[in-house]
């Protein structure tokens, strides 16, 4: 096997060099190549990760292994694989001399392991089904595994001859006793995710057929839409696996209660070591000595933005404690440092998204990093490697060491730097004021690419989804200010009550209140903006958002209805009881609303944008996914049908192949053109 150094975006022609500077477009957004959490060598000495490119002639994304040496200064990224088929969720083998990837160059998705000393990539599983994703165990002598099976079937051929009988029956109806029928964009088809364990012979192969480990319960591992491996993980000598699983039954749809389980790896019966808490338990990881299992819990079951704490429990007494409980943000991931002494910690705060050290002795907790956000990490001996974003960069790899300085971590990577080297970002600012009950709110604001001393320039103004979200110090592939920047837009986005990283009260203050605090701390920080920066032209501004943000604009149309020139509306609310009774999690809008629509039909009435059509009169584009089962397609045609039906200008985009986001790129182009033609049309015309 070849390793090419191949370097990524560190040369710059001598053409682009000498360009003049340009704003950043939707074309290079697209384009970008997008760098993958870091994934460290057991002796710290190298790092792989990944690196996800774009062909838009196939209109897809493509996702390839890379490696960093760490002990040569300035080294050049290798990369490891070059297949046509994505590879990704690399594991380093113990010993450090290959890594194992997922990959479907075979025809199906499988477990690889290439040799980093020569020779090329070898399969590891050859199964009749799909590898969801996998762990390798820390003595590299067996695999945990999910597959999507039949439960009811006794291997994993059943399935594979269920599946191929259902795509040659004619009648193309389904039969559904319970809900989840469809989640996020997909109709349930009567799989689970089921976690399997299979040992690796002498070959290096996967030769057995693989035990369930997670079989006996009615639930997915690992969790349906987004979970992944970080769900379950080995024990340090291997023997044990600890997940986390969401009992189904008839409830799973309005119940966040999962809870975390061991097992041991050979296979047995689960134990559940969290059925004392009804709400959220996750993300369980040994301690370097196995002696301590840490894990995420949420405290309020129902509620799936209830502050992630860090719960340490003694393995052989079964005693747990909560430690720095008087730490109010929520744990978004998290790792133990090889000494086994402290966890690191990712956690939105105050508009960014830093690294921090907890202390599991005392739960100090000291922070690490700074402005940015920390979007993936690793640790192994006395090295820490990161992946950090900002509103001026997409993610690049830093290195520091463990009780050293991380805010002079060394950068690694230089990714896109020759396609971007003409490009002049945006400069942006962070910046607070008074919002609702005087309580200080945050919010960011960002110049044009061009702007000029004296200019005053138009304004989108970004609300975010969630809504318990944040719309900070961070790069986005789909909500990105920077090309609206690019384009020639001020923007303003505020984290009005509700968002996360200001501490659970202000987080937990959005809920049955979602057209009042927020709405009030939209106004007072669009005011609050145009009076702190001079540049930005109240005159001339629209409104954008998507989800909550989505609902915010239909809710804008009929409480703030002289505030802009027009609105961008994408997968927004439109009608709450419809809401109710149509989306997916329903544990969502019955937190949200205190209760189901048929107990307090006044709670969801109360913000329900469909009783205030009558208001309605500022021009509004309508974005819609019809794969989007979070907030169905008949909201959005809901709310197109009121516009029209009213002459009020609008125009509705459909994407009848996207979700509730817009993934595709050549969807991605059309969706930003058509909301940037938008905003022209109102706001520079």
């Amino acid at each position: 096997m070849k390793l090419p150094l191949l370097l990524l975006g560190t040369a710059v022609a001598a053409s682009s060099a000498m360009a003049a500077p340009r704003g950043f477009t939707v074309e290079d957004l697209v384009k970008m190549e997008r760098v993958g959490s870091p994934v460290l060598s057991p002796d710290a000495t190298r790092v792989v990760y990944t690196v996800r490119s774009t062909n838009l002639d196939k209109n897809r994304g493509n996702t390839q292994l890379w490696m960093l040496d760490l002990r040569a200064p300035k080294a050049a990224p290798v990369r490891l694989t070059q297949a046509d088929a994505s590879s990704s969720d690399p594991e380093w083998s113990p010993a450090g001399d290959a890594v194992y990837f997922l990959s479907a160059r075979s025809g199906s998705s499988q477990v690889w392991r290439l040799p980093l000393a020569g020779g090329e990539a070898a399969k590891v599983t050859d199964l009749p089904l799909d590898v969801d994703n996998f762990r390798l165990s820390p003595r590299g002598d067996r695999l945990a595994l999910s597959l999507a099976v039949f439960r009811d079937c006794a291997d994993l051929a059943c399935t594979k001859a269920r599946l191929d009988a259902k795509a040659k029956d004619k009648a193309s109806g389904k039969v559904y006793d319970k809900l989840f029928v469809r989640h996020w964009d997909t109709w349930a088809d009567g799989r689970n995710n089921v976690l399997y364990s299979a040992p690796i012979d002498a070959s290096g192969k996967v030769s057995a057929q693989p035990v369930s480990l997670s079989g006996a319960l009615d639930g997915d591992v690992p969790s349906k839409p987004f979970g992944d491996h970080d769900e379950y993980h080995f024990s340090p000598d291997g023997k044990t696996v600890v997940f986390s699983a969401r009992i189904a039954g008839k409830t799973e749809a309005w119940s966040t209660n999962f809870d975390v389980y061991t097992v041991p790896a050979a296979g047995g019966a689960p134990t559940n070591l969290t059925a004392d808490n009804p709400a959220w338990d996750t993300k369980a990881i040994y301690s370097p000595d196995g002696k301590t299992l840490a894990y995420l819990a949420m405290a309020r079951p129902t509620f799936e933005a209830d502050r992630f704490h860090l719960v340490l429990l003694d393995v052989a007494t079964g005693k747990k404690r909560t430690v720095a409980d008087g730490w109010d943000r929520s744990i978004a991931d998290y790792r133990w440092t090889p000494d086994g002494k402290a966890l690191l910690a990712v956690a939105d705060d105050v508009g960014q998204h830093p690294l921090f050290r907890i202390d599991a002795a005392s739960g100090k907790v000291d922070k690490l990093t700074g402005a940015g956000y920390v979007s993936g990490f690793d640790v192994a001996r006395d090295t820490v490697v990161m992946a950090q974003t900002s509103l001026a960069s997409g993610a690049q790899l830093y290195k520091f060491k463990l009780g050293g300085d991380a805010a002079q971590a060394a950068r690694l990577t230089d990714v896109n730097a020759a396609a971007l080297a003409d490009v002049k970002f945006g400069e942006y600012e962070q910046f607070s004021f008074a919002g609702a009950n005087g309580e200080t709110v945050y919010g960011h604001v960002m110049k044009p690419w061009d702007a000029k001393p004296g200019v005053k320039y138009p304004i989108a103004f970004l609300v975010h989804g969630g809504p318990q979200g944040s719309f900070g110090n961070s790069w986005s592939y789909r909500w990105n200010p920077q090309v609206y920047a690019g384009a020639g837009y001020a923007t303003v986005f505020i984290d009005f009550h509700g968002s996360t990283g200001y501490g659970q009260k202000f987080t937990d203050s959005i809920s049955g209140d979602w057209g009042g605090k927020p709405l009030e701390d939209l106004k007072k920080g669009l005011a609050a903006a145009v009076q702190k920066f001079p540049w930005l032209d109240r005159e001339r501004s629209c409104a954008l958002g998507a989800s909550y943000g989505g609902f915010m604009m239909n809710w804008i149309e009929g409480n703030w209805s002289d505030g802009f020139k027009c609105i961008v509306n994408h997968d927004g609310v439109f009608d709450t009881r419809g809401m109710a009774y149509a989306t997916e999690e329903l544990w969502f809008t019955e937190w949200e609303n205190g209760g189901a629509y048929y107990d307090v039909p006044a709670q969801h009435e109360k913000f329900n944008p469909a009783l205030q059509v009558k208001q309605w009169k500022t021009p509004m584009l309508v974005v819609q996914g019809d794969l989007d089962f979070r907030i169905p397609t008949t909201q959005g045609l809901g709310t197109f049908t009121a516009l029209q039906r009213q002459g009020v200008p609008s125009k509705l985009l459909v994407f009848p192949d996207e979700n509730h986001w817009v993934l595709k790129p050549a969807n991605s182009l059309l969706w930003h053109h058509t909301v940037i033609d938008w905003l022209d049309s109102y706001l520079k015309r």
